[in-house]
């Protein structure tokens, strides 16, 4: 323990706290001169004049409750004086814990003496630990933290006490009866403050109680509800039932699913079930601080790991947003709910209360935990820490939130005190009210007032930026009225003004919104949230580049929709976002249609470090590990894939479309995603096919990219180059499944599984088109290739056009020692000199033949055009062939074609030519990118959206497209000469 821990009331340098009044003080020191006659230290106490005796006197005063519990017990109150609290506090609190067991030589405890050792130490810890709170020994943190101990400790003694009772009249056959919650199947979690280890002073205690009937304790199945019924009713007498002891908690079990048509217990499975299909938003909230603190702590802890997905949705779920406010303004109206006042105000429910900084923080982890386990705390400051970490809120307003959180903690613990009533309403009158600022240690009333408006405010501002921001019709907008079969003129005055030159096509589409004719418009709800939302989403859009052309696509994005509440209400608690979708709608079909295909693509959005983290591999990795954590069945895995995939090379392209990354860092990151897509769908059909088949002896498998894939070039609509290489032990070894297979067959399933786990479509869609045929032989050959075979084909058969696609050969996953092996073989092939005038002359016919066969459309085909991406691809891989024969220093390892460039440009090739290729080439990966992500097909001025034509003309760096264009055609007219130069003999 720390020098604080271990304070005592007597080293008190000073009273932190002021006596009520003279009448009160007096009266109080007439009993303490009347129990000092039989206490000596209180007798020392009244004989001194120092701080201690102030404290004490003031705190009498002040608290009638710890005034009748010393008149009870004057022992306590000789306890506090002559040790140190918190030692004490923990001593009643491991009494508590242990009140079920018998002294060695006794029988069996009753329940009456339970009932009274843990009123005893309940008295103890409440005396005690409000003067060590009021003495400022500790803060509101260990005080909740000790508070919620005792809770925890009295819980688990009457759990431990009536499970052993069945098991000793034989209801039920414990599997340890020396520590009767162990595996009895028996699950009490603590809700809400207590599961959060922040229990108030005078607190109900929450608990919901399930029972898993296959734990094989029961006597008799049949009657399980009904035997854990008695029991919990036993339960809250035990802690409830006031003797001449008093009480222990009131408990509440109504967090327990329908309460109003269920037992007290019910059965696991059955929990599940409604929390699966009838689950409210309410619940999740309440379960993310559930912890199991009595009965079978490891089924307790299972139980909730099952109902993560329940709480922490893989989908952000935005709609729960409004649902949880409206619970929020349920209260106010129920509750008494007002204006930020002192005297009579909630200091819990009300305005700028606990209970808005605990919503500010419960919604933030409805809305993520389910992609970032670290924001699934239960304890609300160190959620607020965790909120700052990841960049949900800034630091400033988590201090704020900390700061105000524990200030009101202590002022609804001194108001409990009072008379240990569970309340959180301040008094009404003035004497009243002076009390709990005596208690807070303020001089006065005023200064209390001021203190605590000042925290509300903050709360309240800080909540209401968060939550409250609801959209109205406001003056400065003008009329705008969407109701009856007529357009409101001004409203069309209103659209004039906001950018809008269809104001009459644009007021009829509003009004098919508002009739609800989409199904994402049908239901009352979802037409709600899109009122609320039209205001600000008219002013969005007017002020975009051909604004009606924008909203018109939005229109048509809309009507597609399944569903249209999620949105709404993502758009309407997250602006910033609207603006986004107005660039989506106005530049990128290809995205706005991945979002009405997939809605919860847009689950990242809100991840406030999105544009300002670079989507590095390790970045990538972390979330997409994550979201497959707990993944066990192979569909579900493969889902899983689709849907992280999916949602990645979203945001990737949302980076891109708002110029947070370059092209080059998109192709990357594609590249990244794919990687490790491949990786974990790789190793998932491999565990399918060894359940069915076993394994090959020495069998290993690596999966080599090629193409883009290779080079780390991919774009947002690639598919993607495989070869699939494998090798084993022995000539014709077998599998030594249930289901034997030889080893060609063996193999070539598992690459047929592969492309299927890739390419195959899924309710969530498709992973990667897959592009097999630059195997060996092509589409001849066999699917997968042995390392030998592969090896000797590329040293003995491979033409010149195969060797160029080595360059960008790589290995992405698999056995390591095979990926070396793999390594090893690029390396050698790549490292032979060959007859660069022979090999010019095959890289010319290649590239005449793709000439003839696939002419360019136009000047934006800038992969096919004279001088265009393939010119400058088969330039690099030229050099990287003859690379050898002409001493050049080899490339270690496939890179991107600009990098190769760079690589091999300084001594292959004259300086400027090599800049003017690089050049050309980032001109062509900036547009291409973006055109890729845009639009499916390829880049038509006269069709573009205007938004795109914009983005177009932003990555060539030029004011218009005629300029742009004049661009290109200088540049690619360079390369068709520099690529001529490279390839003459």
């Amino acid at each position: 323990m720390s020098v604080t821990d271990t304070m005592r009331l007597a080293d008190l340098s000073e009273n932190p706290i002021r006596a009520l009044n003279q009448t009160e003080a007096k009266s109080v020191l007439s009993d303490l001169r009347d129990w000092g006659r039989e206490h000596p230290a209180i007798a020392r106490l009244l004989a001194g004049e120092n701080a201690l005796k102030d404290f004490i006197v003031a705190a009498l005063t002040l608290s009638p409750y710890l005034r009748d519990t010393a008149r009870i017990d004057p022992d306590l109150l000789v306890r506090a004086l002559d040790a140190p609290i918190l030692p004490a506090v923990e001593t009643a609190i491991d009494a508590a814990r242990t009140a079920w067991k018998p002294a060695e030589k006794d029988g069996a405890v009753s329940e009456a003496q339970l009932m009274s050792r843990l009123r005893v130490a309940k008295r103890e810890v409440a005396f005690l630990l409000a003067l060590g709170d009021l003495a400022r020994l500790f803060d509101a943190r260990r005080t909740t933290r000790l508070l919620t101990g005792l809770a925890e400790a009295a819980a688990s003694a009457a759990i431990d006490h009536l499970l052993l009772s069945a098991h000793e009249s034989g209801k039920l056959t414990l599997p340890d009866p020396a520590r009767p919650g162990s595996g009895s199947g028996l699950v009490v979690l603590g809700m809400g403050k207590l599961g959060a280890f922040e229990l108030n002073y005078s607190s109900d205690i929450d608990l919901v109680v399930f029972f898993d009937p296959m734990a094989g304790v029961l006597a008799d199945p049949l009657e399980a509800v009904d035997t854990y019924s008695r029991l919990i009713r036993r339960l809250i007498r035990i802690m409830q039932e006031r003797t001449v002891d008093g009480y222990v908690f009131r408990t509440d079990l109504r967090l327990r699913p329908d309460p109003g048509a269920t037992p007290l217990a019910i059965s696991v499975d059955s929990a599940m079930i409604y929390y699966e299909s009838r689950g409210q938003n309410w619940e999740r909230a309440a379960f993310i601080k559930a912890r199991p603190v009595a009965g079978d702590l490891a089924a307790g802890e299972a139980f909730l790991k099952g109902l993560v997905p329940f709480v922490f949705r893989k989908y952000l779920d935005y709609a729960a947003i409004s649902d949880i406010h409206s619970i929020k303004r349920q209260i106010h109206v129920h509750k008494g709910h007002g204006e930020i006042a002192v005297k009579g105000h909630n200091v819990k429910l009300g305005r700028g209360g606990i209970r808005e900084i605990e919503f500010f923080v419960q919604t933030q982890q409805l809305i993520a935990g389910g992609r970032m386990p670290a924001l699934r705390l239960r304890a609300t400051e160190p959620m607020l820490e965790a909120l700052a970490k990841a960049g949900w809120i800034d630091e400033a307003t988590a201090g704020e939130l900390g700061d105000a959180y524990w200030f009101l903690r202590d002022v609804e613990h001194r108001v409990q005190m009072v008379r240990d009533e569970q309340t959180h309403v301040l008094p009404e009158t003035e004497a009243e009210l002076k009390r709990i600022a005596f208690m807070m240690g303020f001089a006065d009333t005023a200064a209390f007032s001021a203190s605590l408006v000042a925290v509300l405010k903050t709360v309240e501002r800080r909540y209401g930026a968060l939550f409250e921001q609801e959209t109205k019709l406001s003056s400065e907008t003008g009329n705008l009225v969407f109701t009856g079969q007529n357009d409101d003129p001004d409203t069309l005055e209103t659209l004039k003004r906001l950018g809008f030159e269809r104001p009459a096509d644009i007021s009829r589409t509003i009004r098919t919104w508002h009739y609800g004719r989409y199904r994402a418009t049908q239901s009352v709800e979802a037409r709600e949230r899109l009122t609320e939302l039209t205001p600000e989403l008219l002013r969005v859009f007017g002020s975009s580049k051909r604004a009606d052309e924008a909203l018109l696509r939005f229109d048509s994005f809309i009507s597609g929709l399944p569903a249209g509440i999620q949105l709404f209400s993502l758009i309407g608690n997250n602006p910033a976002l609207l603006s986004l979708i107005v660039n989506i709608m106005s530049s990128a079909p290809r995205l706005a249609e991945v979002i009405a295909a997939k809605p919860h693509v847009f689950d990242g959005m809100l991840d406030p470090g999105l544009l300002a983290e670079l989507p590095t591999r390790a970045y990538l990795s972390e979330r997409i590990d994550g979201f497959l954590s707990g993944t066990r069945d192979y569909e579900e895995i493969l889902d899983r894939l689709r849907i992280i995939a999916a949602e990645q090379r979203f945001l990737i392209g949302i980076r891109l479309l708002t110029g947070a990354i370059t092209g080059k860092q998109a192709a990357r990151a594609f590249t990244h995603v794919a990687d490790l897509i491949l990786d974990a769908a790789l190793k998932a059909v491999l565990l399918e096919i060894e359940a069915a088949h076993g394994k090959i002896p020495g069998g290993r498998v690596a999966l080599v990219g090629m193409g883009k894939l290779g080079s780390f070039e991919l774009t947002a609509g690639s598919d993607i180059d495989l070869i699939l290489l494998y090798d084993h032990d022995g000539d014709m070894p077998e599998s030594d499944g249930p289901k034997p297979l030889d080893t060609t067959r063996y193999f070539t399933r598992l690459t047929q599984r592969l492309i299927a786990a890739l390419s195959a479509p899924m309710a969530e869609g498709v992973l990667y088109e897959v592009d097999m045929r630059l195997r060996p032989s092509g589409n001849k050959g066999p699917v997968a290739t042995r390392i030998t075979s592969f090896a000797r084909y590329q040293a003995e058969e491979a033409w010149t056009w195969e060797h160029m696609a080595l360059t960008r050969a790589r290995v992405i996953c698999g056995d390591e020692s095979l990926r070396r092996q793999a390594d090893e073989i690029f390396r050698s092939v790549l490292a032979r000199k060959r007859d660069p005038a022979a090999i010019a002359r095959d890289v010319a016919e290649m590239r005449e033949l793709i000439e003839q066969e696939k002419p360019p459309k136009d000047i934006w085909d800038l992969k096919l055009i004279a001088g265009g991406l393939i010119d400058i691809e088969f330039i690099a891989q030229f050099l990287a062939l003859i690379a050898p024969a002409k001493d050049a220093p080899q490339p270690q390892g496939a890179m991107p074609t600009g990098e190769l460039l760079a690589a091999l440009g300084d001594a292959l090739m004259d300086p400027n030519d090599r800049d003017t290729v690089l050049r050309a080439l980032a001109l062509y990966t900036e547009i291409s990118q973006i055109v890729r992500l845009c639009v499916d097909g390829g880049f038509d001025p006269k069709e573009a959206p205007a938004g795109l034509i914009d983005l177009v003309c932003r990555a060539g760096e030029c004011p218009d497209l005629r300029t742009l264009e004049a661009e290109i055609r200088r540049l690619s007219r360079a390369v068709r000469k520099i690529f001529q130069a490279t390839l003459k003999p």
